[in-house]
Order: C-alpha cells, then structure tokens, then sequence
C-alpha cells in the first residue's frame, strides 16, 4: 500500500467539477488499495510521510506549491508536478524555446524586450506574421495577459501593459480555429483527448464579456479511436520536449496539420469535462504515484 496525498488550496474547490474530480482520485485510490489524503498549506511539513504527492492547486515558482514540489523531490517523492516541468511551463518564452529547440511545429513566434516593442517592429511582423498578431504575457495562465491585437498602436499599448510582469513578451501569428485540441499525457502516454470548443464570437478558451462575466470553453470527450494518429504524436512529442510530467498540450488544426500552442503543467482534470471519454484518468495518475505501471489510452 502506498501512502499517497493531494496537495491544494481552498480556491481549487470553488467549484463541485473541482471537488467532484478529487473524491475521484480518492476513490481511485481505495480501489488499488492505496491511501490518499488532502494536504493543505500548514500541512506541507508532513511531506515525509507520504511516497507520491499530486499537486492541485496553481502552480508557480512564487507560489507554495513550489515549495511542495522541491520538498517532495529533495525527500525523493514521486511528485506531480516536478519542479522542471513547473519552471518549464510557468516560462511561456522558456517553454516555446524547448518546442523550437525539438522542432516541435507550433505557430510563428517571436520574443521581444522593452525596447523592441515599437510601432516600427509592429507594422514590420504585421508585415511578416500577419493581421492580426497574439501578444502573450510569458507568466500568464488562463488566457489571461493573452490578447489579440491589429493596430501598430494597440501592440505598443498591450506590449508594454503585459512588460510590467516580465522583461520580454511573446508575439505570435494568429490562427483562427473554432475549436483546440486538449491532449492530457503523464510520462510519455496519452491520458485524455478533449476538444475545447469557442463559444460565441470567443477566440480564447477562456475570456469574459461586455459585462465582466467570464465566458468559459465547452469541452468535449473524444475517444482515441476517433482522432488522427498525427494529433497524438504532436501532443507526445511536445511533451518530451519539456519532461515526462503531467502536460495539457493545447493544439491547433490547421488545413489538416497541427501546431501546438501550449504545453500546460497542471492541466485541469474536472469531473465530467476532460474525463468524459477516458474516466480511467483518476486510476493511471494513482498508479504513477503509487510507482506501478499504467496503460494510458
């Protein structure tokens, strides 16, 4: 029996998909005949008595979670996430320079410092990347810090904006889709396949409205039997590119290839969304901690 715990926060469980998919990892864990436990912030000094630690809560060098994930590897845990996939992932210019470093195909993209972000250099990758371009925030998540822009004047603005929270910004081609793929993979096998389908006149998976309100992607289960070959060897191939950790690699389907535009450490698992066609997902991570082999789809 393996002793097992889930580190989170009391803002992972706002919503039941959120509580709902935990009981399942507990669940899961009882049926294997392994115990799991929640952790919580003032409980991080009882990382020694546990063999595998799956974080759900944010994660990010800054945050507690980090200091989770260190302990655990320091005390020679198995630990979801590893504090390389971490670093990794919570760097978009970091993560985008592993994927061109493996030729991984994701969309054109470029990197620039303050003072690189000028109308010049606006109307020069309009130019060259095309109308309009994708600004990004190298610490976002959530879609948040990532906004669309079509004038010389709104790329300074938003440029300069998202370099109060960093010393460069991500310039990316735009490419409209009404859907993104959202494959799950843990240590080189596919967990999940999902398509995360824009609602509305939205382009992200998650933005808000007129009014303020967040309006959020639906998601949609795919079994593997129904999916190109290709999209899942993108997806395997981006993920080695950053480690052999938990990733959500969010791809693009263009005229029949595929791009991938992120690789996502901490990928969301809620009940009744990304494990609709693949409900054996809470089992194969149990598995992975508890140091036992697992199928994967």
């Amino acid at each position: 029996m393996a002793r097992l715990a889930i580190f989170t926060e009391r803002y992972t469980i706002r919503k039941s998909v959120e509580l709902t998919a935990l009981s399942n990892f507990r669940l899961a864990a009882h049926e294997l005949g392994h115990q799991l436990d929640f952790i919580f912030r003032n409980e991080i000094c009882l990382i020694d008595q546990y063999d595998g630690i799956f974080i759900r809560a944010l994660t990010d060098p800054l945050n507690a979670s980090f200091v989770v994930t260190r302990l655990a590897q320091m005390k020679g845990k198995r630990v979801i996430d590893d504090p390389s996939s971490i670093r990794i992932c919570c760097d978009k210019v970091n993560m985008y320079a592993h994927l061109m470093r493996d030729n991984i195909p994701i969309p054109a993209t470029v990197f620039l410092k303050s003072h690189e972000v000028t109308a010049e250099n606006a109307r020069e990758l309009f130019e060259t990347l095309g109308v309009p371009l994708v600004l990004k925030a190298p610490n976002s998540s959530f879609s948040a810090y990532v906004d669309k822009v079509s004038t010389a004047e709104d790329f300074v603005k938003v440029g300069k904006r998202f370099l109060r929270r960093a010393d460069r910004i991500v310039v990316q081609q735009y490419m409209p889709s009404d859907f993104d793929w959202r494959v799950i993979t843990l240590d080189g096998k596919v967990l999940a396949i999902a398509k995360y389908v824009m609602t509305g006149d939205c382009w992200k998976i998650q933005e808000k409205n007129a009014e303020g309100k967040t309006i959020y992607c639906d998601v949609l289960g795919v079994k593997k039997k129904d999916v190109d070959p290709r999209l899942l060897q993108v997806a395997l191939d981006a993920s080695r590119a950053i480690g052999a950790g938990l990733y959500g690699v969010d791809i693009k389907e263009v005229d029949g290839e595929y791009y991938v535009v992120e690789v996502n450490d901490n990928p969301n698992i809620d009940a009744g969304l990304e494990d609709q066609a693949s409900p054996e997902i809470y089992r194969w991570i149990v598995q992975y901690l508890a140091g036992e082999k697992f199928e994967g789809l």
